[in-house]
């Protein structure tokens, strides 16, 4: 088989793996939500139910909290331009065959080799920057005073239970979350949307055409590929190392099971996906240690499409946004966190600042970062910078 692993371990499904879940909501519940509301023809169930399955699958193949996560650049681009569903399996299908060419051809390898830790470090707090962004100005100013202050108290609770064995900071704050929506946004109206929502869906498959596939390439593939190559391969298999040295993951398998993931799930009507560092920090910093947290995840989306994606968008909207931005502000909290290996080295730690700023700020960031922080080790190696 092309994919091989050195290690099988067991499978947990315990409290700390379901906390551990949990902390994948903050990024991926909103980038969903906000996609089937822009995007034409997009079909809820086929999408929730993909989402579901990608999930089951990374959880059973990597053994390790490895979660699936919604393309952020497709998804940017789909909300902005409100661009339809079949130009979206286009895309998806586009970024698969890029992803697998990378691969099997060994240019994904050799691009990891050539790339230094310091710049992945850098892709790295790029994203901690604007997942924290993201949290603290759209998700914990959302609900305006009533949020800040439910968004202090999750924080509070947060910061006391985060690693605690017996109670999940995760499972306390979303426990948090429903217990305020019930008591101030739930009403009968709401209810009765609910019980229309019920009932059984399954995944509406779709073949894109040869027009769809050329226009998703240029329109949704082609700003993708950089931040993939970056953060979903790249900084994924780093943050692997840092957190199970001892289970070896190149990134041409982390390429080759992206790549299927967009070969199955846009034909399938889903929406295209891949692994990131992000996600994975998420997972972990809330307690997981095996794929069961990601099987359990998944299991949230399938069991929402399969039985409530009619209503889905509607239902999910009473749970309050504050407490997810507290749960992503964690998670980039947890991602920045890991440039403390460069503590150090000072050349080193500058270098991973400066690409962090450019990846968080620029257009493509991603790739600027890429090529520019590569750019500049190589010259500082050579003597041509003054760092030290």
């Amino acid at each position: 088989m092309l994919l091989t692993q050195t290690a099988r371990p067991s499978l947990r499904f315990d409290r700390h793996e379901l906390a551990g879940a949990l902390g994948g909501l903050g990024t991926d519940l909103p980038l969903l939500i906000g996609v089937l509301g822009a995007s034409p023809g997009l079909d809820a169930a086929s999408v929730l139910i993909l989402f579901g399955l990608m999930q089951v699958a990374s959880g059973l193949w990597y053994r390790m909290p490895m979660p699936v996560q919604p393309l952020k650049g497709f998804a940017a681009l789909v909300i902005a331009q409100r661009i339809p569903a079949p130009v979206i399996a286009g895309g998806g299908l586009a970024v698969g065959i890029g992803m697998l060419l990378l691969s099997v051809s060994g240019l994904l390898g050799g691009l990891a080799r050539l790339v230094p830790k310091a710049v992945i470090r850098g892709i790295q707090l790029g994203l901690a920057l604007q997942l924290s962004t993201l949290a603290l100005k759209t998700y914990v100013p959302s609900d305006g005073a009533v949020g800040y202050g439910l968004a202090a108290v999750a924080f509070g609770l947060t910061a006391v239970l985060l690693g605690h064995r017996r109670y999940p900071a995760a499972l306390v704050v979303v426990g948090l979350g429903v217990a305020w929506a019930l008591a101030f946004r739930f009403n009968w109206a709401a209810w009765a949307g609910a019980g229309h929502a019920v009932g059984l869906r399954l995944p509406t498959p779709y073949l894109p055409t040869w027009p769809d596939l050329a226009t998703g390439a240029v329109l949704l593939a082609l700003p993708q590929i950089p931040l993939s190559l970056g953060n979903s391969v790249l900084a994924t298999r780093q943050v692997v190392q840092d957190y199970f040295p001892e289970r070896p993951l190149s990134v041409r398998q982390i390429g080759l099971t992206y790549a299927l993931m967009n070969f199955v799930g846009p034909v399938l009507g889903g929406f295209p996906t891949c692994h990131g560092s992000g996600g994975l920090v998420g997972h972990y910093a809330y307690g997981a240690r095996t794929g069961g947290s990601v099987v359990l995840y998944g299991g949230l989306y399938l069991t929402l499409g399969l039985f409530f994606s009619p209503g889905f968008t509607e239902v999910v909207k009473i749970f309050p946004l504050p407490v997810l931005g507290v749960l992503l502000l964690f998670e980039a909290l947890t991602l920045a966190a890991l440039l403390r290996d460069l503590a150090a080295d000072r050349a080193a730690l500058l270098l991973a600042l400066l690409v962090g700023v450019v990846c968080a700020n620029l257009p493509y960031g991603y790739l600027v970062g890429l090529l520019l922080g590569t750019a500049v080790h190589y010259a500082q190696r050579a003597g041509w910078l003054g760092w030290k």
